[in-house]
């Protein structure tokens, strides 16, 4: 008999704890780990990498940039948790008028612009930079028009004329600051969308063919993404000929060894290495944090890319699977290609390393796009609570989404 309660007692202290956790929000907590961890991170390379400067240029206040991202870490919190409480499905109706919101924005900043470091970017005097809110807008919006096209979509001139013609009116707007990152960014994350809404694959190698081509053409035509091309490639050919920012962040790299130098006492970042706090943020990590922490940062991003995908996978409708896929892609894509110009796989441009650079649109933007995935992650998952840390149901689960429409 005693046994017998005894019994009873621990299976009523488990429904208990299941009740528990429950109540909690249906968030994947796994991918919320993997994004305060790098935001953590990020608050305190910040500091490390801007100290100095601040202290010479903010009249001593050497917490300058980190209280600033502090404050805007505050707002993209709330902006990622309201997106996440929110009906995802519907958000469609908001895409069109976003997109020409975004338009309007991009159009702003090139008449009202203030310049820095030879672009015309922001405005506020550097405050606010829209084109980083403009990726998101974009996925947003080309989400919402690739999912309404269904099997249309493989006509040419319903599907990939209209869609080149979208993302080119976009980039060109972004190029005229001129922010050859952020258009990059752009079309990779727009091009691997159309390829996961199910295009024809020969409409999605003419699609690559031309997309390579204007990026070099591109970098031809602008003199600055010319010069560093022509840099990029005399790096290749002699290190020693590289850029004087591509060396000091070679340096940097081979500075930090297998554990790093620790937290704040990584000198060559005073006074020699460019943008410190925010597009060399990756070499202060090498730096300081060695071998070790800079798998432990792509390790991050990959749990990133891990439970969005899946997120995406285990989606019932094409319009979330693609929100849920662009989403994570820009996360993605912006983080490969900073390391990869860290690594000097790539010609130098000015792109930052997500939920880790200092910039506070940009941390805004990449936590919205975060607060877009637990919205479809909370719309789609089905079952215990224990789904998020099984990988969710996998009903639903296809290659790429189908091509029939949702509207």
């Amino acid at each position: 008999m005693a046994q017998l309660v005894q019994t009873r007692q621990q299976k009523a202290r488990g429904q208990e704890r299941v009740s528990r956790l429950a109540g909690l929000p249906r968030l994947d907590y796994l991918l919320l780990g993997a994004v305060g961890t790098l935001v953590l991170l990020g608050l305190m390379l910040v500091y490390s990498g801007s100290y100095d400067l601040a202290f010479i240029t903010k009249e001593g206040n050497s917490a300058y940039y980190l209280l600033r991202q502090t404050v805007f870490l505050a707002i993209g919190v709330v902006v990622m948790l309201v997106l996440a409480r929110s009906d995802y499905m519907s958000w469609r109706r908001w895409s069109v008028l976003l997109m020409a919101g975004a338009l309007l924005f991009l159009g702003i900043v090139l008449v009202f612009g203030s310049e820095r470091y030879g672009a015309q970017r922001t405005l506020l005097d550097g405050s606010i930079q829209p084109s980083e809110v403009v990726k998101l807008i974009t996925v947003l919006y080309i989400a919402d028009w690739l999912a309404s096209k269904g099997d249309r979509l493989h006509d040419w001139g319903y599907g990939l004329i209209p869609f080149g013609v979208i993302i080119g009116l976009i980039t060109a707007m972004i190029l005229l600051q001129p922010d050859f990152g952020t258009a990059i960014t752009i079309v990779l994350t727009a091009g691997a969308m159309l390829f996961m809404a199910g295009i024809d694959w020969k409409q999605m190698l003419f699609a690559l063919a031309v997309a390579l081509v204007s990026m070099v053409v591109m970098m031809l035509i602008f003199p600055h993404t010319r010069d560093r091309l022509i840099q990029y490639v005399a790096g290749l050919q002699d290190p020693t000929q590289a850029s004087e920012q591509m060396r000091q962040v070679w340096l940097a790299l081979r500075m930090g060894g297998f554990f790093g130098v620790g937290l704040g006492n990584g000198l060559i970042k005073v006074a020699y290495l460019p943008l410190a706090h925010t597009d060399s943020i990756f070499a202060v990590a090498a730096i300081e944090l060695g071998l070790v922490g800079v798998a432990a940062v792509i390790a991050l991003y990959s749990v990133i890319g891990w439970r969005g995908y899946r997120v995406a996978l285990n989606t019932g409708n094409s319009y979330g699977q693609l929100l849920v896929f662009g989403a994570t892609t820009l996360i993605i894509v912006q983080a490969l290609i900073n390391i990869a110009v860290m690594a000097g796989v790539m010609p130098l441009t000015g792109i930052p390393l997500p939920l880790v650079s200092y910039g506070g649109s940009s941390l805004v933007a990449m936590l919205a796009s975060v607060g877009a995935i637990q919205s479809v992650y909370r719309g789609s998952r089905k079952g215990s609570v224990f789904g998020a840390y099984l990988g969710g149901s996998r009903r639903n689960r296809r290659a790429r989404v189908s091509g029939a429409g949702d509207r």
